[in-house]
């Protein structure tokens, strides 16, 4: 039996991510996608918001498991005892930056391979931050997102815009109270 990772953020999951999980599915015989719990950039949702969002988009595919993880992938997938890590590959850049962090994690665990997927050419130009800078300007997102992660990015992005209006008003309340 064949186990393989699928690590990232998936700040939010949207098709691509779906894509390429479904098809590592077809490949090996079970696929843990790891869900990456302190990544050195800001989330727009919590790591328990991310695995939420991953079981509901990924609940078709019975050999699929969702988990949180921190540090190192490689460390992830000994602990788990997965054999691969599964990457998905949309551009050159992509391929540049897997390329490296391939050869680093071979020289860290050389038991662990690494299969890298080509995008769905329909997905080959998404990304999440594509996807929140849409839904954060009001834009459609359902052609890119499930219908839960739309209804989570416009929850979202309602809340922070109820936070800043909070925020300008308490600070031009306390602007006025203090030239009094």
């Amino acid at each position: 039996m064949t186990r393989a990772i699928y690590p990232g953020t998936f700040d939010p999951m949207h098709y691509g991510h779906i894509d390429i999980a479904a098809r590592a599915s077809a490949i090996f015989d079970e696929l843990l996608v790891a869900i990456y719990d302190a990544p050195p950039k800001k989330l727009l949702f919590t790591t328990e918001e991310r695995l939420e969002m991953a079981h509901l988009a990924l609940h078709h595919l019975p050999n699929v498991g969702v988990i949180p993880y921190s540090g190192l992938t490689v460390a992830c997938a000994r602990q788990h005892g997965a054999k691969v890590v599964v990457r998905g590959l949309r551009n050159v850049a992509d391929f540049q930056y897997e390329h490296q962090m391939g050869w680093s994690n071979r020289q860290l665990a050389a038991e662990v391979e690494l299969c890298c997927l080509f995008c769905n050419g329909d997905y080959a130009q998404l990304s999440a931050t594509i996807v929140k800078e849409v839904a954060g300007l009001g834009g459609d997102i359902s052609q890119w997102t499930p219908p839960h992660v739309q209804s989570a990015l416009a929850a979202r992005f309602a809340q922070l815009h109820r936070d800043e209006q909070t925020q300008q008003g308490t600070g031009r309340e306390g602007k006025l109270a203090h030239r009094d």
